[in-house]
């Protein structure tokens, strides 16, 4: 894969749900937490995203590979004049194609593609130990202005 090629975004195909998967699961933390990229609750998860059109599943395609995905859920809101926001999900780069820009490039097509829906904000959360992902999000205009909470139910 040569760094000139061109990138396309897209969405994603039921054919793509492994290679996504094993992105998700190439790090220190997918790797505890994702499984066989054949188990058939992928694929039904890749279905109700697909179905859903306030949902994308994006991959970023070079020199025919799946090199990246990411997912942009779009969310209604009455504050902010009834603003909608895109919530930016599970950005991955295959570890072959890191450091080329490419992630920066991702992000900046999903900024522009929710401007282009009429978006007032685009937001995402990255995990506290994730400290190279913080630097990435802040050098590309975001500011780490919440303080986020979760709570696993599994």
């Amino acid at each position: 894969m040569q760094q000139s090629e061109e990138v396309v975004f897209r969405e994603a195909r039921k054919e793509d749900v492994p290679v996504i998967v094993a992105m998700l699961a190439d790090d220190h933390l997918g790797a505890t937490r994702e499984g066989d990229p054949g188990d058939e609750r992928y694929l039904a998860a890749f279905e109700r995203i697909d179905a859903n059109p306030y949902d994308e599943l994006i991959v970023a395609e070079q020199g025919g590979e799946v090199v990246g995905t990411m997912q942009l859920t779009y969310l209604a809101g009455l504050s902010r004049l009834g603003a909608e926001r895109c919530q930016i999900e599970a950005v991955r780069v295959a570890a072959a194609a890191r450091g080329r820009g490419l992630g920066g490039r991702m992000i900046r097509w999903a900024v522009d593609r929710a401007r282009e829906r009429g978006c007032a904000m685009v937001q995402l959360t990255s995990d506290k130990s994730r400290t190279d992902a913080h630097r990435f999000y802040d050098n590309l205009g975001f500011t780490a202005s919440h303080e986020g909470y979760k709570l696993s139910l599994s």
